[in-house]
């Protein structure tokens, strides 16, 4: 027996937990890759264990976000996420109570885990507590919350460094997952996993590389890819044109401040009818193009004009996205969907910063923004390009 169609979006004390979770997941992988590298105690002794460390959460949920993905497909969402959260919890607690280098390898390898079981169930859930036509909304508001923990992490994350140390801010991690895993237990209906059609890896390859799914998917790396250049690059560009930490953390926090406030509006905008996704998607990838643009230009203005772009793009593209994806995959199959999205957009995490650097370590920073530009305005151009044939 199918768990039927719902019909109204789901009371607001369902989402809430969800959009924590997304908080959760945010907060925890900014919070400490932003002060690791600050930390002045002996657990961080050279680069190369600083690149280490912050590999290892990014590592984990490159190879673990499909598995559990799938696995919520297999049991429910619900205990997928309540099983992320109190394993982040736990591998938080562990350097919190250690305070040991070789355990703050085990404890960020595990948060990475963790972070891989609920994100992906969590943007389920969210996709199945609500009707097709309020999923723009949904994604909109889970995105904001998000944007608020990337936001939030380096702040809050330096705040508790400088005030006890990294086994402070592990401790806020430990007790922010288990109230959220409380949280979600109490709020969270148990939705019961979908009967489906068995499925082999020739289906799974055939949906994956459906445009269904490899358009909106792309769109998302892109738009991680450019957020993530722009929060690592934008103050490097700052500096070199003589700016203060001051002005180039308020353009982070410009680029941030706009990709939350954005995402909302626009999946609202998607479900009114007043935007398409396909239009939406070209829109956002337009403008942080022309982001990117703005930020070649040297000087203030056009540090912080490439910010607000950037952050206005990405918070186009993420709910439509993510709207889109659930739009075209069937309920009994959300989480694998999502599991493997959250793929894509590691990899346009990490691809993007690569490549700005790469190009910008042969010619200039300048160069890397153009080739950045160049290859968004190239995947809106595809984009357009499919929608016409599509419609011919």
């Amino acid at each position: 027996m199918t768990t039927p169609v719902v019909s109204q979006a789901a009371p607001a004390r369902q989402m809430w937990p969800l959009y924590a979770a997304g908080f959760t997941t945010a907060f925890g992988a900014h919070g400490i890759a932003a002060n690791l590298g600050g930390y002045s105690g002996d657990t961080v002794t050279s680069l190369l264990v600083l690149g280490g460390l912050l590999a290892l959460y990014d590592g984990a949920e490159v190879l673990l976000k499909p598995v559990f993905g799938t696995l919520a497909d297999r049991v429910g969402a619900r205990p997928v996420l309540l099983g992320g959260l109190v394993a982040f919890a736990a591998a938080s607690a562990v350097y919190a109570i250690a305070d040991s280098p070789g355990w703050l390898w085990a404890a960020r390898l595990g948060q990475g885990a963790a972070a891989s079981a609920f994100s992906p169930s969590a943007s389920a859930l969210v996709a199945r507590l609500n009707p097709a036509a309020k999923h723009g909304r949904a994604f909109g508001s889970y995105g904001f919350y998000k944007s608020i923990g990337y936001t939030l992490g380096p702040l809050l994350g330096g705040v508790l460094v400088w005030a006890g140390g990294l086994r402070l801010l592990f401790v806020v991690l430990a007790v922010l997952g288990a109230v959220v895993a409380a949280w979600a237990a109490l709020a969270v209906p148990a939705l019961p996993p979908l009967p489906k059609i068995r499925q082999t890896v020739l289906d799974l390859a055939r949906r994956l590389a459906d445009p269904a799914f490899l358009g909106p998917t792309g769109a998302l790396a892109a738009a991680t890819a450019a957020l993530s250049v722009g929060v690592g690059f934008l103050p490097v560009s700052g500096l070199a044109a003589g700016l203060g930490t001051v002005a180039t953390g308020a353009a982070v926090s410009v680029l941030a401040a706009c990709a939350a406030l954005v995402q909302p509006r626009a999946g609202q905008a998607l479900d009114d009818g007043r935007l398409t996704t396909r239009m939406g998607i070209t829109a956002g990838l337009l403008t942080a193009a022309a982001g990117f643009v703005c930020a070649m230009s040297p000087g203030l203005a056009g540090v912080l004009t490439g910010a607000a772009l950037i952050g206005i793009g990405t918070g186009l593209i993420t709910p439509l996205g993510f709207a889109a994806l659930a739009a075209s995959t069937p309920a009994e199959r959300l989480g694998q969907t999502m599991g493997a999205a959250e793929l894509g957009r590691e990899l346009g995490d990490a691809g993007g910063p690569l490549l700005v650097a790469g190009v910008a370590t042969l010619t200039t920073l300048t160069h890397g923004y153009a080739a950045l530009a160049v290859l968004l305005a190239a995947a809106a151009a595809v984009g357009l390009v499919h929608r016409r044939s599509a419609t011919a």
